[in-house]
């Protein structure tokens, strides 16, 4: 599977504020329009496009806190016609391998709903760990950790190449 990641520009932001996610998922996630509105007035905020070969499948939101100096993702999400073939694990592992290119990247953050099932199971299956940390009652905080990451798909590398490409 093909995902690249590109930057939102005029030819592509009315589809990109198009996108939708299932009915069910709808409160777990702010809408594409409003992302790119923060990334307008935070400028620590990177809106990106996640496309399959020339097709939009879905939207990602990240950036570097100014503050914490952490990396985090703020939003991912795949388009309901492209949801469940692996879109959604696709764009998180390629937005982590652009964030390890930054010599600073150790560790990268994020939140997901709590309820949401769907993007708790994808997250842990990347690696990602829940750190403790809740947001507003109900965000739950996790982080992945690139150190950590190299070091075990390194060990296992003679086993299964093709987890380590998928990281790194």
């Amino acid at each position: 599977m093909s995902i690249s990641l590109r930057e939102i520009t005029k030819d592509n932001f009315d589809d990109c504020i198009n996108l939708k996610v299932a009915e069910d998922q709808q409160s777990f996630i702010t809408s594409n329009v409003e992302s790119i509105a923060l990334s307008k007035i935070y400028p620590h905020l990177f809106p990106l496009a996640v496309y399959k070969y020339e097709e939009l499948v879905g939207f990602i939101l990240h950036g570097k806190d100014p503050e914490s100096k952490n990396y985090h993702i703020f939003r991912i999400m795949i388009d309901e016609k492209f949801q469940g073939k692996g879109f959604g694990k696709q764009a998180t592992l390629k937005l982590i391998e652009l964030m390890d290119k930054n010599n600073d990247c150790n560790k990268v953050y994020l939140f997901f709903i709590e309820g949401n099932k769907v993007a708790e199971n994808m997250y842990l299956n990347i690696g990602f760990k829940r750190t403790g940390r809740i947001k507003e009652d109900v965000k739950i905080e996790m982080c992945f950790d690139l150190a950590k990451s190299k070091t075990t798909n390194n060990e296992q590398s003679t086993t299964n190449k093709n987890d380590v490409s998928r990281i790194i």
